[in-house]
């Protein structure tokens, strides 16, 4: 059943295009693992998520522990392969606690406690894998045995070479490995000077002879060799019973190296292709802003809003319908399985499917002896067992009749709607999308199709029923004008004008929705300017309120003095106190009285802190003005004569700088776009603030970052000029750059 439902699985990853990609992503994984995480998808993308923020090594290659396991459990002996996968597990996920990391992540590493009995077993592996052999005496005098016996054996051949007596037998002076034996190939009466064992033939007769003295040494190394077998078994013996009594944490560990895995490769694929991790939502809804099949190279991204029950993709050949289909089975597919993906997280949504079909390729072969009709029945047939898919369905009319078809797939998808059904369809033919329209849960989409290129444009608008445009694809891979103008005439005007009113009626639908989004826009536009006035007109009514507040604080307090000056009764006492009083007052109080000026209309004129411009007057004793684009009437008295320099724009632009602690920007976790997005705001913070220098922290990993950081400063107007760091600030991993 298992192989079944992953040879299904494979199918469809083949139907979609994804086969490299999925090739790509499974050569992260530290060990063979399946694409489906079991348990709680919302828990796991929280780790997924978490796991993303933090720079992390890759762990190493690991076996499955399945094997080991059976052979702790019958308390058998492990070899030393088997207990370093042990060890390399247990060492990476020490690295982790090591680095005690806060959130989720940190609190997973916490229930990793490993036992010192591990440390015992660990000590003697090095980080390769090998025994460290320095650990044990025994062991350390039988392989500087061995050596010595290996160079006796070089030195041995080298004599015989050099030897005058055997120089006449030699056919050549190199050492030769034949079945695993040091040779020398010597001619026939070598016997006189030679002693060994001959361990083949030449094909030119000649003898390959083992020297009797490397026979030898080569038997004592074989005896020493199995000294060494029996002192590694004793070993590998005692760390099995220590391992067994560890069972039930090595378990644990397999399930969670496991888990950590499924993590691991998804964050580290996003991050090496810069790609988005994105987890399917709670409904059926798909809404894709940006995304690019990972099959396509330099693809236009697309941009689907899926929310109905059917999607109609109709118009021109090729132009690029079925990738359309493809994506948006495909963004479905990798979203149910967490698999990165490209596209813009923030502005897309995909929904959750239990089952995604694809019904795609031609039923017909020789083989299966069936049309392509009836192909296509049986595809549909098996669809109908289905409930809550996404389906696909690519050429839904091929192989019969377009009216019939069409008739009779309308019943069929309104039957599978009611099975909770969502369902994409691509057909060339207009009669099933025009008997389909009409539907509330039915979305059109129209591959777009460039007239004055006469090409296709691989772009496409949601609302409408594009046209084929057979006779123009033809016409463009090389069919001769006659043959098309004769076709044409055959197909009949009447089918031309339906044809071109369809395409009239795109184009007008294509005009209007741009007229829409520019009123759209400048509704935004106004939107904001509204916005902003408001908080303007609030800002001066809270100045003026705190204003008002505080000349009624000051004068409760001069009428408080002069109430007591009153109390006092004698002259002296009651001056002293009105001055005392009188200081309290505001000291705008104080202040002589402006000179009258005669104002005009026209004139720029200060209120307050503001400056605007009189733009009519009632009398010499009262003006409107308009300040920032609010128009205020006021008393001239209240104005001061000024200046305006005007600006072409109307709207008051801010800019509020952020005020940072230091002159360093890290970028360290991030992917290329958001870095860049972060370092651009961060220099011209920098510029305003008048900083002259700056230091940025990108990290060496996989040079993606430093690569991206080094081309924007380069493009950069305001740079001047950019190093690496010193290694006391990041070395590599930083750069110092100039304003």
């Amino acid at each position: 059943m298992k192989t079944d439902k992953t040879s299904k699985l494979n199918i469809l990853i083949n139907q979609l295009d994804l086969n490299e990609h999925i090739e790509q992503f499974e050569n992260f994984f530290a060990r063979e693992s399946s694409l489906f995480i079991e348990g709680d998808q919302e828990l796991h993308f929280r780790y997924i998520k978490a796991l993303d923020k933090i720079e992390f090594k890759a762990p190493p290659k690991t076996a499955n522990f399945g094997t080991i396991k059976a052979h702790l459990k019958k308390r058998g002996v492990l070899n030393f392969e088997q207990i370093f996968e042990i060890i390399k597990v247990v060492r990476y996920f020490r690295y982790f606690k090591n680095r005690e990391i806060d959130g989720i992540i940190g609190d997973w590493m916490n229930k990793f406690i490993i036992d010192d009995k591990f440390l015992e077993i660990e000590e003697y592996f090095l980080e390769d894998g090998r025994f460290n052999e320095t650990l044990d005496e025994t062991l350390f005098g039988l392989s500087a045995r061995i050596k010595e016996y290996k160079n006796e054996m070089s030195g041995s051949l080298k004599r015989l070479m050099s030897s005058s007596k055997l120089s006449g037998y030699l056919v050549d002076t190199q050492i030769h490995f034949v079945n695993d034996e040091e040779c020398l190939l010597v001619r026939g009466g070598f016997n006189h000077v030679l002693r060994g064992a001959v361990i083949a033939r030449s094909s030119g007769g000649f003898f390959y002879v083992s020297p009797d003295s490397i026979l030898k040494a080569k038997e004592k190394i074989r005896y020493i060799e199995q000294e060494r077998e029996t002192i590694f078994y004793s070993y590998a013996k005692s760390f099995s019973a220590k391992l067994a009594e560890l069972q039930s944490f090595i378990g644990f560990i397999d399930k969670e190296f496991a888990r950590f895995d499924n993590y691991q490769a998804r964050v580290l694929f996003a991050k090496s292709k810069n790609l988005q991790l994105i987890k399917s939502k709670n409904d059926s809804k798909i809404i894709l802003s940006n995304f690019i099949h990972p099959a396509l190279h330099k693809a236009k991204p697309i941009n689907v809003d899926f929310s109905k029950n059917i999607l109609m993709i109709t118009g021109v050949n090729a132009g690029g319908k079925t990738m359309l289909l493809k994506s948006i089975l495909a963004s479905a597919f990798m979203a149910k399985y967490i698999i990165p993906m490209g596209l813009n997280e923030s502005k897309s949504h995909i929904g959750s499917f239990k089952n995604v079909l694809a019904i795609i390729d031609d039923p017909q072969n020789v083989k299966n002896d069936i049309s392509t009709f009836a192909g296509r029945m049986q595809e549909f047939s098996h669809i109908f067992t289905y409930k809550s898919a996404l389906v696909g369905v690519d050429e839904i009319e091929l192989g019969t009749d377009s009216d019939e078809a069409a008739a009779l797939f309308k019943v069929m998808l309104e039957e599978l709607v009611q099975k909770n059904q969502k369902i994409i369809v691509t057909t060339h033919h207009k009669r099933l999308a025009a008997l389909m329209a009409d539907r509330d849960d039915v979305e059109l989409m129209a591959a777009l199709y460039n007239e004055e290129l006469r090409v296709p444009t691989y772009e496409f608008m949601q609302g409408i029923i594009g046209k084929s445009y057979a006779f123009e694809t033809a016409s463009r891979y090389g069919i001769s004008n006659k043959i098309v103008s004769e076709a044409k005439n055959v197909y009949g005007d009447n089918s031309e004008k339906l044809n071109l009113l369809i395409e009239r009626g795109s184009q007008l639908e294509r005009e209007l929705k741009q007229k829409h989004k520019k009123v759209d826009e400048k509704l935004e536009e106004l939107k904001q300017k509204e916005l902003y006035l408001k908080e303007q007109k609030e800002k001066l009514f809270a100045e003026l309120q705190e204003q008002k507040n505080a000349l009624k604080r000051s004068y409760e307090v001069a009428i408080n003095e002069a109430k007591k000056a009153a109390r006092e009764g004698d002259s002296a006492s009651i001056h002293r106190a009105m001055n005392k009083a009188n200081k309290k007052l505001p000291e705008a109080s104080k202040e002589p009285k402006p000179e009258h000026i005669n104002f005009k209309i026209g004139d720029s004129v200060k209120y307050h802190s503001k400056k605007g411009t009189i733009i009519s007057m009632k009398s010499k004793k009262e003006a409107t003005i308009e300040v920032e684009g609010m128009r205020i009437r006021v008393k001239t008295s209240h104005l001061k004569p000024t200046q305006i320099i005007k600006a072409n724009p109307t709207t008051n632009v801010k800019v509020n700088v952020e005020k940072r602690a230091g002159l360093k920007c890290d970028l360290h976790g991030m992917r290329a776009d958001e870095a860049i997005e972060v370092l651009d705001k961060f220099i011209s913070d920098a510029l305003i603030a008048g900083w002259d220098e700056i230091i940025i922290y990108h990290g060496i990993g996989t040079g993606k970052l430093s690569f991206a950081v080094k081309n924007f400063l380069i493009a950069h107007p305001s740079v001047k000029k950019f190093d690496d760091a010193p290694q006391y600030l990041g070395g590599y991993g930083a750069k110092i750059v100039t304003l």
